[in-house]
């Protein structure tokens, strides 16, 4: 899972920003202003920061500079007003940027070339079953495991939840339309029955996806 560091003083912005990314596989950390930004960036590990230009607490030029300390590569969030500032950025040696406002999917698809051009790993690892969520391929002691598109579905909203408590109500709602199947409480036993007979060492014996009984689901 890409680790992002989201530098953005918009308090409604890094919500639902947050929120987005998640439900996209990546994990995001939040900074909002350049010396938190420096702070977090000394303390972890990030694949890729996503900086707005105009902070309240330094700017991002500040923070793209740290940040290039450390080979990591930078998307700046800017407004229309800003253009000066990005030829000003994209000469520091920024990754990209993207003007406000955006939609969230071209953001994630601005990220995923930015990681895939940086070379750095898309990989979500789940004991021996790796998830490229870029390549979309689902590999068992690096042997790729055929998943049909609801069952990747599926994988891909609990590693996308990876320690949380997953209902069976919220699972329907993520997978009903998946493949264009229709989707009920007892096809959803079905489906999860044969994911863990292709990702699990004893599928009877559950160690990945693991019942939480009366309530649902959770993937550590």
């Amino acid at each position: 899972m890409a680790r992002i560091l989201l530098v953005e003083d918009d308090k409604a912005i890094v919500t639902s920003l947050r929120e987005y990314l998640a439900g996209e596989g990546f994990a995001v950390e939040t900074a909002d202003g350049q010396r938190r930004a420096e702070a977090l960036l000394a303390e972890q590990s990030f694949e890729v920061l996503l900086v707005d230009m105009s902070l309240r607490d330094g700017d991002g030029f500040g923070v793209c500079v740290a940040a290039q300390k450390r080979g990591l590569p930078v998307i700046f969030l800017t407004a229309n007003s800003e253009e000066n500032s990005v030829v000003t950025g994209l000469d520091m040696g920024a990754a990209d940027y993207i003007i406000k406002p955006f939609r969230p999917r071209e953001l994630v698809s601005r990220i995923r070339g930015v990681l895939r051009r940086s070379g750095r790993d898309t990989v979500v690892r789940l004991g021996s079953v790796a998830v490229d969520t870029e390549k979309g391929v689902v590999t068992k002691d690096g042997r790729e495991i055929p998943l049909s598109a609801l069952e990747y579905r599926l994988l891909q909203v609990f590693v996308n939840n990876r320690g949380r408590l997953l209902r069976r109500d919220r699972l329907l709602e993520e997978i009903w339309d998946a493949a264009g199947d229709f989707v009920n409480d007892n096809t959803l036993t079905v489906y999860i029955k044969r994911l863990r007979e292709k990702i699990e060492d004893d599928p009877q014996n559950p160690n990945l996806i693991k019942t939480v009984r009366g309530l649902g689901y959770r993937v550590d």
